[in-house]
């Protein structure tokens, strides 16, 4: 079993799948606790809150994170190390630099066009500390990935979803009205105790030298940049309908939607987790195996995620409003609907993920960033004239109907790059149900047979 663990799979799947369990619990829990605190329209501005600072800084790190990854975990000179962490902490410095000056300058402007007042203004200013200590966050989270050691990332994020948690907790223990401004003070003072953990961990893989070089910083640019673009596109993609349901209807509409997206946020952990360990090793594989490896690790990778994925959906879809009840409460049941339309989604999500990550770690951040400005396109065309003509429902229906076309598109381009087959992928499947079931079977007779002793 010691030597189990010890494998790079069998660890670091421990590791980032509990970090994304945990970032999702976590927020799931809070969310129960503020929708029984805050009003519809607080709860939908946090929301909005949420997704622009998310966008940011997943955008931000999907240009620096990959590159500094990619970059470090295939060179052997400590010096040229050094080099890239340096030059990927002066991009995160100067990217965040001009984030906040944004917020500074237009933060009104947007809140106003989001229909949330002033409030979500204040709070993105309030949050201006978060920002920069999610700097640090981010790189240190980079250098421990970059070194394939994902306990420190686990730390750091625990920390910092604790902290965050033990507040809401005591405020709603002593019965302390919660505000957006203190929520939002909070999540930085997180973000910084997340920081030092993360910092503690990883350590042992600084210099504490700081020497950026015009090379690497074009090397990262020229790595990354497609997918910095491409992240922005997918984060836009996939926060478009709370922001367009904000903009065209309400805030407090916005949190019906959010109520929906947490509960589905359970069900893609494995998804998201299963890309931050795959990732390394693709990036290898195409260098020393060449496409066949790269096309298993896909095609299983795939099958294993919605091994576990679609049994959830599956009853999500079924039983929407006693999902929505427990979590949020009977004033949310109208999320049901839009609940029921995000599982059918996420049913076609592990293999678009699975793809997106796959193209960027084998040299092909270009096409992928092409495929999610045209998904991104076609999701703001879709759900425009779905809401224009549905409503309140119509960004899940614009989601549903964007998501089919998207997943369409993904088939045909993993198909010419590696050859995808989704018999395989069904096949991967049912090998998983049966590795399941041989396993438990087995567990079943050996605690079967210590009673009987």
């Amino acid at each position: 079993m010691k030597l189990q663990f010890s494998s790079y799979w069998v660890r670091s799947a421990f590791y980032t799948i509990l970090q994304r369990f945990s970032l999702t619990i976590f927020g799931l829990i809070n969310f129960v606790i503020l929708v029984r605190v805050l009003t519809t329209q607080q709860v939908g501005t946090w929301a909005l809150f949420l997704a622009v600072t998310s966008v940011f800084e997943t955008t931000k790190s999907g240009l620096l994170k990959n590159a500094h990854i990619r970059y470090v975990s295939s060179e052997n000179n400590v010096e040229n190390k050094i080099s890239i962490a340096s030059s990927s902490l002066l991009i995160n410095s100067l990217i965040s630099i001009v984030f906040i000056i944004f917020l500074i300058f237009f933060s009104g402007w947007m809140s106003v066009k989001l229909h949330a007042g002033n409030d979500l203004s204040n709070t993105l200013l309030w949050f201006i500390p978060g920002l920069f200590f999610m700097i640090f966050f981010s790189h240190f989270e980079a250098i421990q990935q970059s070194f394939l050691d994902f306990k420190g990332v686990l730390a750091g994020y625990l920390t910092r979803q604790l902290f965050f948690f033990l507040c809401l907790v005591a405020h709603f223990v002593l019965k302390k009205p919660f505000t957006l401004q203190e929520l939002a003070l909070y999540y930085s003072i997180a973000v910084f105790l997340g920081t030092i953990s993360l910092y503690i961990f990883c350590r042992k893989y600084i210099h504490h030298k700081f020497n950026p070089a015009k090379k690497w910083i074009r090397s990262i640019f020229g790595y990354g940049g497609y997918i910095f673009g491409s992240g922005v596109m997918s984060n836009i993609f996939s926060n478009l309908d709370q922001v367009m349901t904000g903009a065209f209807i309400s805030s407090s509409a916005v949190a019906f939607y959010n109520a929906a997206s947490r509960i589905n946020g359970l069900v893609d952990i494995p998804s998201y987790a299963a890309a931050d360990i795959i990732f390394p090793k693709t990036a290898k594989a195409v260098v020393e195996d060449g496409n066949e490896k790269v096309k298993y690790l896909y095609e299983r990778m795939v099958g294993i995620l919605l091994s576990f994925t679609t049994p959830a959906a599956i009853f999500i879809i079924i039983f929407p409003n006693i999902v929505i009840t427990i979590i949020a409460g009977s004033k949310y049941s109208s999320a049901a609907p839009i609940l029921q339309m995000y599982m059918i989604t996420g049913l076609m999500r592990p293999m678009q993920n699975q793809a997106a990550n796959l193209l960027n770690s084998i040299g092909k951040p270009s096409l992928c960033f092409v495929i999610n400005t045209v998904s991104l396109v076609i999701n703001l065309i879709v759900s425009y004239f779905c809401i224009k003509y549905i409503q309140f429902y119509g960004a899940a229906v614009g989601t549903l109907i964007a998501g089919a076309i998207g997943f369409t598109i993904w088939y045909f381009v993993m198909k010419k790059e590696i050859g995808l087959h989704l018999s395989k992928i069904g096949a991967y499947i049912i090998e998983a149900y049966k590795d399941i079931y041989t396993y438990g079977l087995s567990f079943y007779k050996r605690i079967n047979l210590r009673s009987q002793q």
